[in-house]
């Protein structure tokens, strides 16, 4: 599976592409929401993670501009904000799931499953 990871903290995208990378997928990477758009743009991955705090456009901006692109595009959030109201915006926008960081191995490796229809 390919999957594109936006996040502008190079600690935060490191833990996930271990752990993503000890189930065999391909990782691109993406520091900034533009470069994020970019990439999905050019590679099509499969799954994207999405930070939502970052400098220029932000997470929820990110998504949405992803969903113009592919309305079918599997989205999940990674963040450390843990108010309700930003979980639940984030689903409406379009996001299949909200992950809390730091993140938990298992919880990355389950939405996984779960999207792959495994």
């Amino acid at each position: 599976m390919k999957i594109l990871l936006i996040d502008d903290s190079n600690l935060a995208r490191r833990i996930l592409k271990r752990i993503l990378e000890k189930e065999n997928h391909e990782i691109i990477e993406a520091g900034s929401g533009m470069e994020g758009l970019e990439k999905f743009y050019l590679e099509k991955p499969d799954v994207v993670f999405l930070d939502l705090t970052m400098e220029g456009i932000n997470g929820l901006e990110v998504l949405g501009k992803i969903k113009e692109i592919d309305p079918s595009a599997k989205v999940v959030i990674v963040s450390a904000d843990i108010q309700k109201q930003t979980k639940e915006l984030a689903i409406q926008k379009g996001a299949l799931a909200f992950i809390n960081k730091p993140v938990v191995e298992e919880e990355v490796l389950n939405i996984i499953k779960e999207i792959s229809g495994g």
